[in-house]
């Protein structure tokens, strides 16, 4: 499966982004999908996952409350992380990436993803 972000840019702590990730070549319906992140000088680290059958989310403790990430309503290939109160902490590159169905420990992990996008830049600015 091939995959393809976007949706990020500057914006002012407070704001709010839409990021959008577009898979191509396979169906979702047997994948797990995740958001991560990867800021200048760190390592990539995990944002949000979603199980694409029954829609289970998983967050990272950082971004509970304030990010979301949901699968496309009209069931194309899309999923979503919704970006709300952002924080200067949160700039970074933002991945999707997209794994067969992994034990639910496994989907913060980012070994156990092996189709990820290009990345999109994510910058607040304080």
């Amino acid at each position: 499966v091939q995959l393809q972000a976007s949706g990020g840019g500057l914006v002012q702590a407070g704001g709010s982004l839409r990021l959008s990730c577009i898979a191509s070549g396979r169906t979702l319906r047997d994948y797990d999908m995740g958001w991560f992140r990867q800021a200048p000088g760190k390592e990539r680290e995990f944002a949000a996952a979603i199980r694409w059958r029954g829609g289970t989310t998983v967050y990272a403790d950082s971004v509970k409350g304030r990010l979301t990430i949901s699968r496309d309503n009209n069931n194309r290939n899309i999923i979503y992380l919704q970006m709300n109160m952002l924080k200067p902490d949160d700039t970074a590159v933002y991945y999707c990436a997209a794994t067969p169905r992994v034990a639910l420990s496994g989907l913060a992990e980012v070994f156990s993803y092996g189709n990820w996008g290009q990345g999109t830049l994510v910058t607040v600015s304080s």
